[in-house]
């Protein structure tokens, strides 16, 4: 990349528009919560894929958001269903609290809109889990309104497209600010969408596709020659690190799984029963039953939003006429052939895929 290059054109609302447009009607991605040129959008695809692409990639949503399609295609149908269905069905999606979120917002849109998505920002903000972000890219891509939508590739895009070499987190107010002046009236989802593209394929995070860029005339940061440098990061903090034990109880081919408390980390989730998540190793403390257990060498690291956690495995079984004291208020037998089916968080589904393999 040239370290000088001649200065922009000024970044405007018609002229970054009109290139990026024109650049997405060619180049668009066909993915299948987006409707066909022409065609209307569907709110209910348009909300759920939102939610379900937070932290989360493209090629793992691809096929969980047709598996729930096709369960529950509508709002009444997701509203109606059962909540441990629907939390089992968004395991290994992770963020849980945004299954629950949207259960909630399902059956208030039934119950207090007539299973009728509202059109506008103010109106969605009142939705459960609905956030700046999704409420907005709902009310363009859904609707039509014009709103600003940011989202990481968005912030990227703009960063570089104006230079703003403010940190994160402060430099979202600027970038904001700035994606505002260039987001235009009309086909307000498209644009949406297309910022959402170039950032995915071209303004990448690493090694930008500058030259195959719509909007490198008017690119402040390829101008000044160092596009990849933007948006700047602030250092990470060292995350606390935490210690558990997960438990494994098998009884005549079934294995003893809890409930989570519906609130709090993984709530609501079925899981294996784990004792407290603690500064240190805790040892076989709190087990979910008096039996012979026994610790496997191999452990098990998981890495949550906040902190990351390593937990050792104990496994113990127990004859089919046994009924072990003290078992886990609310635990249930799940079969062990059809494990996958319980909709176990990633965390615990390593676990018992580990537990498995060291059986």
């Amino acid at each position: 990349m040239d370290a000088k290059r001649s200065s922009p054109l000024p970044a405007s609302a018609p002229g970054v528009a009109d290139a990026l447009l024109g650049w997405y009607d060619a180049h668009r991605r066909d993915l299948p919560w987006r409707a066909q040129p022409g065609d209307t959008p569907d709110p209910y695809r348009v909300w759920l894929s939102e939610v379900m692409l937070q932290q989360t990639t493209v090629a793992t949503v691809r096929p969980r958001f047709a598996a729930w399609v096709d369960r529950w295609p509508d709002f009444a149908s997701l509203a109606a269903a059962r909540d441990e269905d629907v939390m089992a069905a968004w395991a290994g999606l992770g963020y849980y609290a945004r299954a629950r979120n949207l259960f909630a917002a399902a059956k208030v849109v039934v119950a207090d809109h007539g299973g009728q998505f509202p059109r506008t920002e103010a109106e969605l903000r009142a939705l459960p889990g609905l956030g700046a972000y999704t409420a907005a890219a709902v009310a363009a891509i859904a609707f039509g309104e014009r709103a600003v939508v940011v989202d990481a590739n968005v912030e990227r895009v703009v960063a570089r497209l104006f230079a703003i070499r403010d940190a994160l987190p402060g430099a979202r107010v600027a970038i904001r600010a700035a994606a505002d002046t260039i987001t235009p009236d009309a086909r307000a989802g498209d644009f949406a969408q297309a910022m959402m593209d170039l950032g995915s394929a071209i303004c990448t995070p690493r090694n930008p596709r500058c030259l195959l860029c719509p909007l490198r005339t008017q690119c402040a940061g390829f101008a000044a020659g160092d596009p990849e440098t933007m948006p700047v990061k602030t250092a990470r903090k060292a995350r606390p690190h935490r210690h558990g034990t997960i438990f494994w109880l098998e009884r005549d081919g079934h294995i003893l799984l809890v409930r989570r408390p519906p609130t709090g980390l993984l709530g609501g989730m079925r899981a294996l029963p784990t004792g407290a998540w603690t500064d240190s190793p805790p040892g076989l403390a709190s087990p979910p039953a008096v039996a012979d257990w026994r610790v496997l060498d191999n452990r098990v690291t998981h890495g949550f939003t906040h902190f990351d956690i390593d937990l050792a495995l104990a496994v113990a079984r127990v004859e089919a006429h046994q009924t072990p004291n003290h078992v886990a208020e609310g635990g249930e037998w799940w079969p062990i052939a059809t494990l996958d089916a319980a909709g176990l968080p990633t965390l615990f589904a390593k676990a018992a895929a580990a537990i498995r393999r060291a059986s």
